[in-house]
């Protein structure tokens, strides 16, 4: 059996970090073999919280692992609390990654234009170079841009970004997706959670369309959901995307950019965020890798999945710390065609 090691925080509520990614690792059919950064009580966007930190613990797990050669298919990274601990996750790659070893690193740092609490120039810095030796990463736009520029860069580029519309706009984030595959060297690179304020079946009349350079920009209408929600920060409530009084849809896209090709993957968005979604979607993103499924696949998997879980959470009024009511279906992420894998 395939096996991905999960390098990521334990909160005992919230739903997010590891307790979202072993159960949707393991049900794609991968052994998810967690290697704690944190323990915490609960995420922390709760009022309050304990912390346990274990950076100074990481070692001497992965002493215990090394006794065992230990070699993982894949390994995914996620929430970091800072330079120390980006530290440990190279030195984790160091002594794992093989020739074949598929990473995934989720480079959180910031949302909306904004950086985070945690973010350094420092932890940037080692943001990049964690992208460096990974085949695939899933920032947000606010992330993407920080990789390419640094703060002040990207706040100007957000700004700029502002005052863009329609295929203008999809356009210039799928340049930015461009760069940070070329950058970095990346099979795929996936810019999650972008808000659309128009009708994309109008745009793209819901068919795949060919481009300039062989890219391909695809549409899928699915149902609601808001899919990037880093997990360890606190995240406003987002506005209602179906605005009855103004017509107004909102939709959320996410680009994929795979061996310089590009597809949108855009669903209607409703309702608040929800902590551990990022989580739930990188894990179907991870497993999918070590699986041999594109990542255009990957994507429209997550996107389905994650849009009923959204759906019930929302249904069922659940507070947005408690998480999305994704383990009802789980058992969707256990079927694997042949449809979609690379070849």
């Amino acid at each position: 059996m395939k096996k991905i090691a999960v390098l990521n925080d334990l909160s005992g509520m919230g739903k997010c970090s590891l307790t979202a990614a072993i159960p949707v690792i393991s049900v794609m059919g991968v052994q998810a073999c967690p290697l704690p950064t944190a323990v915490l009580s609960n995420q922390t966007g709760y009022a309050s919280y304990f912390w346990d930190d274990y950076t100074d613990r990481m070692e001497a797990i992965m002493d215990e692992w090394q006794k065992r050669e230990f070699k993982p298919d894949g390994i995914y990274t996620g929430f970091l609390a800072g330079e120390a601990q980006a530290e440990k996750i190279l030195a984790f790659f160091d002594r794992f990654c093989g020739k074949e070893t598929l990473v995934l690193v989720d480079p959180v740092l910031g949302d909306q234009g904004h950086t985070y609490g945690i973010y350094t120039v420092g932890l940037c810095e080692r943001m990049r170079e964690l992208a460096r030796r990974a085949q695939v990463i899933t920032p947000n736009l606010t992330e993407a841009l920080l990789l390419l520029y640094g703060k002040v860069e990207m706040e100007e580029r957000w700004e700029k970004l502002s005052t863009l519309n329609g295929r203008e706009y999809l356009e210039e984030i799928e340049n930015i997706a461009g760069l940070l595959e070329e950058r970095f060297s990346l099979r795929a690179a996936v810019i999650t959670g972008v808000d659309y304020l128009e009708d994309v079946e109008h745009l793209y009349n819901g068919n795949a369309r060919q481009v300039s350079g062989g890219q391909i920009r695809k549409v899928q209408e699915s149902a609601n959901v808001q899919e990037n929600s880093n997990d360890q920060q606190d995240v406003k409530n987002q506005p209602d995307g179906n605005d009855r009084e103004s017509g107004n849809n909102l939709q959320i896209g996410n680009l994929v950019w795979e061996n310089g090709r590009c597809s949108w993957v855009f669903s209607r968005k409703y309702g608040g965020s929800y902590s551990g979604t990022g989580d739930l979607f990188a894990s179907v993103l991870s497993a999918g890798l070590v699986k041999g499924l594109a990542m255009e696949e990957c994507v429209k998997r997550a996107v389905n999945f994650l849009s009923k879980a959204i759906h019930d959470a929302v249904v069922e009024n659940q507070d947005r710390n408690d998480g999305v009511c994704f383990e009802t279906y789980l058992y969707e992420l256990s079927d694997f065609s042949a449809e979609g894998r690379t070849k």
